[in-house]
């Protein structure tokens, strides 16, 4: 099973003697007595396959066991069939299960011959009961080596994040094709909504739809205003499929037609995300595409007489152009090694994100105000360079007009 070969993979960084305990997440309330709908931890997913609330997971190089659920057969009958602890070892290949709510007693018998056990504490109800029976004992952190593992995909991971891509392409193009003023931004989130769900996709984070000036907020969420006739609509927003995440943003004119402030202010973006890309191969520096597009954009902020020669680009342009994509849309893995910035490997997954955002201001040429531009496509290293998961959705600005005609 590919959950094991990851534990062994592990557990050879790891050394002799080491043991690890993973947890995953505990249902949470959202009001009353309804809950939240459940997604495990990815560290525990990525570990165990099982995608149970409520579990632990504690391997050694001689030894798997795993704390879970028991059978309850009034609780199943609202809300589900539970695997339960008789079938665990069959199901999960554990040498043994047992209740959680035996980790109390059992984890230090598990623990006691350990040299370093390896658990990284989360805010979690389970942390109460796994730092007391670790009182005592020597405790690394596991995220120092399963991130960098994460960070990594296989084959089977970069087709499960192929598949998050292309649905969320798709999507995208939809929304494209059925935005128009006087619609609300969640007429158009709906879309995506739905179209997920027909794929049986989830959302991978809360979607940005952002129409005119709410473009210029980088983490809109509210999607509550109505589409107005000359404005840009920015959509953020991507899928999960088994745990493996999309992040696309496109930005569009909401009646189909670029202005020709908006077109100005869009290309500059547009050249700035495809300089970047073009830049990422293996063994190049990961800071080299945000320093790419900082260049373009600021040269063409000047050019147009929006930014000073000696201003600073950040009021226009605040933030990174990319970060890890994988089980979580901001992906765990370092970005430096050592004091230097890391190199990128194959099998990595990045975000290449360039905007712009130019808020009201009596500096500022009018025609300009609330124009917010963001460009964001999935980009996977391999050995030859990269390849563009997301490459079928339209950017160029006469694709977009095409594709909304």
């Amino acid at each position: 099973m590919k959950n094991q070969h990851r534990q062994q993979k592990l557990l050879n960084q790891l050394g002799a003697g080491a043991l690890v305990i993973v947890a995953t997440n505990l249902e949470q309330l959202r009001n009353g007595d309804v809950h939240y709908p459940f997604r495990p931890h990815s560290d525990f997913w990525y570990l165990t396959g099982f995608t149970e609330p409520e579990a632990v997971a504690v391997f050694s190089q001689e030894d798997y066991t795993i704390f879970l659920r028991e059978k309850d057969q009034k609780r199943e009958i609202w809300d589900g069939e539970r695997l339960g602890v008789d079938a665990a070892p069959e199901i999960l290949k554990v040498n043994q299960a047992y209740p959680i709510g035996a980790l109390k007693t059992q984890l230090p018998q598990l623990i006691k011959n350990a040299t370093t056990v390896y658990y990284d504490f989360k805010p979690c109800a389970l942390d109460d009961t796994i730092m007391e029976c670790l009182a005592t004992t020597k405790t690394q952190s596991l995220g120092k080596y399963l991130h960098e593992m994460r960070l990594i995909k296989d084959d089977d991971e970069i087709a499960l994040m192929q598949k998050s891509a292309d649905i969320s392409v798709e999507t995208h193009q939809m929304a494209m094709q059925q935005a128009k003023p006087d619609l609300f931004e969640y007429e158009v989130g709906s879309i995506f909504d739905g179209n997920f769900r027909r794929y049986n996709a989830e959302h991978a984070y809360t979607p940005i739809v952002a129409g005119g000036k709410n473009g210029c907020v980088l983490h809109y969420i509210k999607n509550n205003q109505v589409l107005n006739d000359g404005d840009l609509l920015l959509i953020d927003a991507g899928c999960e499929v088994q745990g493996y995440a999309a992040d696309i943003t496109r930005t569009f004119p909401i009646n189909g037609t670029f202005s020709n402030a908006q077109r100005q202010i869009y290309q500059i973006v547009l050249d700035a995300q495809l300089a970047a890309i073009a830049a990422i191969k293996p063994n190049e520096v990961i800071t080299t595409p945000h320093k790419i597009a900082s260049q373009i954009i600021q040269q063409g902020l000047i050019n147009l007489g929006i930014l000073a020669k000696n201003g600073d680009l950040k009021q226009f342009y605040m933030h990174g152009t990319g970060h890890w994509l994988g089980m979580d849309v901001h992906d765990v893995g370092r970005y430096q090694q050592g004091n230097q910035d890391r190199k990128y490997e194959v099998g990595m997954v990045t975000t290449v994100e360039p905007g712009i955002y130019i808020r009201k201001s009596d500096k500022i040429n009018p025609k300009y105000w609330d124009i917010g531009i963001r460009i964001e496509d999935d980009v996977l290293i391999t050995k030859g360079g990269n390849r563009v998961l997301t490459q079928g959705l339209a950017k160029e600005i006469d694709e977009i007009e095409g594709l909304m005609r």
